[in-house]
């Protein structure tokens, strides 16, 4: 005989309503009681809610991203019930006791080192569940790790006392556990009668052989349920990483911190991190006509791979401007009659270094976690530079402290050792900001690549006269385009627009970089 079950969301906690993030199942799943069927997350944790009974989910009445409150209704299940009645002629189970007596053991937070107090971030059981000895209880997460701590007992779940987000240290309570001491021994039961009894097992595909990996946490094909506590499964969400593709190694199943960042590392090193992006086809151009093998340079092949790393891991935003340098033409051209040869870069080497001080946040980079700023107090700039081997940007350190003249000359001097291929490694390395110009080539506008672990770059192009409306006229006007493009996790947009603001200020008005 079987029968619908209406499986509500119990009791949460503190909360009103709490956000569906993840539906653990799907419907035709046959699950066991206490099986996990979807994931919530309110403000200040994420949680499991599992299933009371066993049986098949014939129907599911909730939606990622539904706002659910206690009582609502979250999967419809079919649930075999045993006829109470039971044949004369099968033998029963005869249970003895040999030992009787119950009493209640309350179970305190051990010692778990050094951390006076650290966060319950999931409670992995219910009032009534039966647990064995050593069965995780609860997880707790402090600054440096997450722990599952277990029941020294065996016995029934009585009461909780904790709560998901509580601050619990050594000896607090956590449960009570009624634990017993009878000793239970069950003489045989006839086959024939187990076999009536017992559920037929599901029937289930075979499982394809996955392929073979150098971490026994990646797999490549799904597994289906994935047990994990809610900042793993918080920290997979922020990776991109599909749960159900690791294999878990902790107690029964569960996916450890090691096997994410395993997963990870694996799909890194092994070229993986493009499976999601697809593959150029493999073309034979030789059938449309004559072709010839040229091997990339060394340049091309390093920055080509670090250009691509920085184009897919940056999120990039680009900010176009055009800036008057009528003022700062006519200097230049002023100097140069006097034998001081300075170009438009220089200029604007000088003009971004005044808006860098202005705005920090672009002289900066993310630390490892991507949690934090870097704030570099230097000022050094990384100038891209075209090579007959490729691109190089090399660094010219200290630019607020130089001169207009002086950074002319050390241009000269970089730019020819760039051309004969004499920079050493050092001479590319510690740019705060990076610029890159095509004045000298043409082109009236292009969308720079952020040179990582840098979180912005300029990028110039050719000046062109054009006529400008100044309230009265159409002037003739030596317009320069630019293009800001930045990493959008560090800077937004309104920062972006009042960077590219000032710096045409600065750009407009000689006097601002001269003084």
């Amino acid at each position: 005989m079987s029968s619908i079950k209406n499986i509500e969301l119990p009791d949460i906690g503190d909360f009103d309503e709490v956000e569906v993030i993840e539906i653990l199942v799907s419907v035709g799943d046959t699950i066991a009681a206490d099986d996990s069927i979807i994931t919530l997350e309110s403000d200040k944790a994420s949680m499991e809610i599992p299933c009371p009974s066993a049986g098949t989910v014939t129907q599911i009445n909730i939606n990622i991203g539904d706002k659910i409150k206690q009582g609502d209704s979250l999967i419809s299940l079919e649930s075999a019930e045993e006829s109470e009645e039971s044949s004369g002629d099968e033998e029963e189970s005869v249970v003895t006791e040999e030992e009787t007596g119950t009493k209640i053991v309350p179970v305190v937070v051990p010692d778990i080192g050094d951390f006076d107090e650290v966060e319950v971030i999931e409670i992995l059981v219910n009032v009534g569940d039966e647990l064995g000895e050593e069965d995780s209880i609860i997880t707790l997460e402090s600054d440096k790790a997450s722990m599952e701590i277990p029941t020294p007992v065996a016995g029934t779940v009585e009461s909780i006392n904790i709560s998901l987000g509580d601050k619990i240290g050594l000896g607090d309570l956590i449960l009570n556990m009624q634990s017993s001491g009878t000793t239970k021994t069950t003489a045989p039961v006839q086959e024939s009668a187990l076999a009536a009894k017992a559920p037929a097992p599901a029937p289930t595909k075979p499982a394809a052989p996955a392929p073979a990996t150098n971490n026994e946490s990646v797999s490549n094909t799904p597994t289906g349920d994935s047990h994990a506590s809610p900042s793993i499964r918080k920290l997979a969400r922020e990776l991109g990483v599909d749960l159900s593709k690791v294999t878990g190694t902790g107690q029964k199943n569960r996916v450890l911190d090691t096997d994410l960042k395993g997963y990870v590392k694996q799909i890194i090193t092994s070229g993986g991190a493009g499976n999601a992006i697809p593959k150029v086809p493999v073309i034979d151009f030789s059938k449309f006509g004559d072709t010839e093998l040229q091997p990339l340079s060394r340049i091309n092949k390093l920055s080509g791979k670090h250009l691509s790393a920085c184009w897919l891991n940056i999120p990039h935003v680009t900010q176009f401007d055009e800036v008057n340098i009528d003022q700062m033409e006519a200097f230049r051209q002023e100097q140069k009659a006097k034998g001081v040869k300075l170009t438009p870069l220089v200029f604007i080497m000088k003009g971004v270094i005044q808006a860098l001080k202005q705005h920090p946040r672009f002289n900066s980079a993310l630390d490892e976690s991507g949690e934090n700023l870097i704030i570099k107090k230097y000022f050094n700039l990384g100038i891209a530079m075209d090579t007959p081997n490729g691109l190089v940007v090399p660094v010219i350190r200290d630019v607020d402290q130089k001169s207009l003249s002086d950074l002319a000359t050390e241009l000269g001097e970089t730019s020819a050792k760039a051309r004969d291929g004499k920079l050493k490694p050092g001479d590319m390395q510690g740019a705060g900001f990076t610029i890159s110009s095509l004045g000298g080539i043409g082109g009236t506008q292009f969308t720079p690549i952020v040179n990582a672990p840098e979180v912005a770059i300029l990028g110039v192009s050719r000046s062109q006269t054009k006529p400008i409306w100044d309230g009265k006229n159409f002037v003739p006007t030596l317009m320069l385009p630019l293009a800001l493009s930045y990493d959008h996790r560090v800077i937004d947009g309104a920062q972006g627009g009042r960077f590219m603001a000032d710096l045409n200020s600065i750009l407009q008005d000689i006097r601002e970089i001269l003084l």
